[in-house]
């Protein structure tokens, strides 16, 4: 399994929008850089992803599940790009904010912290963990 994290400004796309689509999920759809896209051809059905709020709250507020991989976005005329679909799994009880983050050293190298702009991201599974525990998540999903 793999680690991801997605972020999204919430006014535009929001948690709690996310978690209104239940088991259905939504596409992750109008990702225009090609890393991020290439990121999200990695991407299998059931990697888990980190839900993070940014431009204002700049927090991990959420968990998802790849439930769809990459295909093409039909919202992209070039035909360049694609999108994945994920579904929310938990709340991060505790949200993890990006100074949480940059606060902890062994974080220090974390692409959030490396590529900041980076909308679709990889996150390594020592990572993820530390995260989940710093989230108040007892069993990492």
């Amino acid at each position: 399994m793999a680690y991801w994290l997605f972020k999204s400004e919430p006014s535009t796309w929001s948690w709690d929008d996310q978690k209104k689509k239940g088991a259905r999920g939504e596409p992750w759809n109008g990702v225009r850089n090609y890393q991020a896209n290439n990121n999200m051809k990695a991407m299998k059905k059931g990697d888990l992803g980190f839900f993070y709020h940014s431009v204002d709250e700049k927090r991990i507020v959420g968990i998802v599940r790849v439930i769809g991989e990459h295909r093409p976005d039909p919202t992209d005329e070039t035909g360049r790009f694609g999108l994945v679909d994920i579904e929310a799994v938990c709340d991060m009880p505790a949200p993890v904010t990006l100074a949480d983050v940059k606060g902890e050293p062994r974080l220090a190298e974390m692409a959030l912290l490396k590529q900041s702009r980076l909308s679709v991201q990889p996150v390594r599974a020592g990572e993820w963990k530390r995260i989940c525990a710093m989230g108040g998540l007892k069993k990492a999903p």
